[in-house]
């Protein structure tokens, strides 16, 4: 069992307005929102909650309605006691654990995802014969197969952004890559600047290096979350958090931005390259949603490409084709320098000894051709962002959605602060859904809903349905026990 403890001024940040509209017992309330943080993963498992008197005493309440909900967690299976640490986090034997899909007829909003592209068994077909000759092989390589990293550096020439070989590894996917960069790359205490909001899971690989972070906030069109005209990343706010803490590193999302659809304007991206180069640090691009694209005005180029002699080098992008082809085609990229690439080759073989080598050998399949998968995937997610915004449009015209160009998924305004609620409502009514807390710091973004736009018809009606059902309960009361589980993609 893990030893890990959440302090209690870290866990009353989280719990937030944990009392929201609730007109029942404050500690169903209570318990309801320790349920959701352990649900959404934002209290993983065998962490250690604060004591009864500790938290009662920080949240001015009374510590027989702390024990009260905490003995409604432990009945409900969401902690147990063990003698001489507490109440420890767990899910219930009944609940789905991380990534596994949830039983009955769900629709799993919590996944911003595409399904299969419908060239991908050919594409399997087409790459057995080259399976065959690496068989030979060890199929062992920290580097990744040359074929594949051919094909990458080939791919980012074409898009603008001349790369060579020794400029790229294949990983085990995105998520891989952000682990790999922020274990090798940083050290513990190391500050690294980050989106608020932003992908969860990279905050997790971040501060499992040991990071402090810095957040730098991205707001988006139309959100109602800055003035009219006011969105994307606060600029200001960029360059001072480079100057000021000498980052090890940022993390940042610069096109069709997880969860805002923003992208980075071309001037905002060779600055920060330039602040970037002047502190030593680095910017990891995630670039996984790059070539998402729906309708957005301009041509973009990958990040690096916005650097001259002296600022490119700080730029290490991360692609994957989870979210172009198929998220269990687990296979992605790293592009560097020379050096950082062997740095983190030496450093891999502590966590993996490589990528499948008969994945690589799809994926390079797949790059050759690749306009064609993405052609079929901004036709789908058009089709499913005006569809969606209709639907939003006609079940909660008092939300603020804005109008993406790429991407997928919408950040949506829902008006008050009740997203928790929201998505504990929703799952008794059928739909997994992440609450937007999931996606900040210390339990902001209460306002705001993450709703993907890559679902057909009917599972996107289906969804709206069971969201607007969920949104009648906590308009209309408190909200009801659910034990469903999903995670964030």
């Amino acid at each position: 069992m893990s030893d890990a403890k959440i302090g209690t001024r870290a866990f009353v940040a989280l719990l937030g307005d944990w009392r929201g509209r609730a007109s029942g017992p404050s500690y169903l309330a209570l318990f309801d929102r320790i349920r959701l943080l352990v649900l959404d993963g934002r209290i993983p498992t065998d962490t250690r909650l604060p004591a009864e008197r500790d938290l009662a005493q920080a949240l001015g309440v009374s510590r027989t309605m702390v024990s009260a909900a905490y003995r409604e967690l432990r009945d409900a299976g969401y902690t147990r006691s063990i003698r001489g640490s507490g109440s420890v986090a767990r899910l219930p034997g009944r609940a789905p654990v991380t990534g596994q899909e949830a039983p009955g007829d769900f629709i799993d909003f919590s996944k911003a995802t595409m399904p299969a592209y419908p060239g991908l068994f050919d594409a399997t077909q087409a790459a057995m014969a080259g399976y065959a000759v690496e068989l030979g092989g060890t199929g062992i390589d920290p580097f990744g197969s040359r074929i594949l990293r051919e094909a990458v550096a080939e791919r980012y020439t074409a898009r603008g952004l001349p790369t060579s070989v020794d400029q790229v590894m294949i990983t085990i996917g995105a998520q891989h890559a952000i682990f790999l960069l922020a274990r090798t790359l940083m050290s513990r205490g190391d500050r690294a600047v980050v989106e608020l909001p932003s992908y969860p899971h990279a905050y997790e690989a971040l501060r499992m290096a040991g990071a402090r972070l810095v957040p730098v906030t991205v707001s988006a069109r139309g959100s109602g979350a800055a003035p009219e005209g006011l969105h994307g990343w606060d600029a200001a706010g960029l360059a001072q958090a480079f100057a000021r803490t000498s980052p090890a590193l940022a993390y940042l999302m610069p096109d069709f931005h997880n969860p805002t659809g923003e992208s980075m304007p071309e001037e905002l991206r060779a600055r920060l390259l330039h602040d970037a180069a002047r502190q030593g640090s680095l910017v990891v691009a995630d670039e996984t949603t790059a070539e998402l694209d729906i309708d957005r005005a301009g041509s973009f180029l990958p990040l690096a490409a916005y650097g001259d002699a002296a600022t490119a080098d700080s730029a290490v992008l991360i692609g994957s084709v989870g979210k172009t082809v198929w998220a269990g085609l687990r296979v992605g990229w790293i592009r560097a320098t020379p050096a950082i690439i062997r740095k983190l080759a030496a450093a891999r073989f502590a966590g993996d000894l490589g990528t499948p080598v008969l994945e690589q050998l799809v994926v390079a399949e797949l790059l050759r051709d690749f306009d064609p998968v993405l052609r079929l995937r901004s036709a789908q997610l058009r089709a499913g962002r005006d569809e969606l915004r209709g639907l939003l449009a006609e079940a909660f015209p008092e939300w603020q959605v804005p109008a993406v160009d790429g991407g997928l998924a919408v950040w949506a305004n829902i008006g008050a602060p009740v997203s928790s609620q929201l998505a504990l409502a929703a799952r008794s009514h059928g739909l997994l859904i992440t609450a937007g807390p999931r996606f900040g710091i210390d339990g902001a973004f209460e306002r705001s809903l993450r709703v993907p736009i890559g679902y057909e018809n009917p599972d996107l009606v289906r969804g709206v349905q069971a969201l607007a059902a969920a949104w009648r309960t906590v308009s209309a009361g408190p909200v009801p026990h659910s034990e469903l589980y999903a995670d964030v993609v």
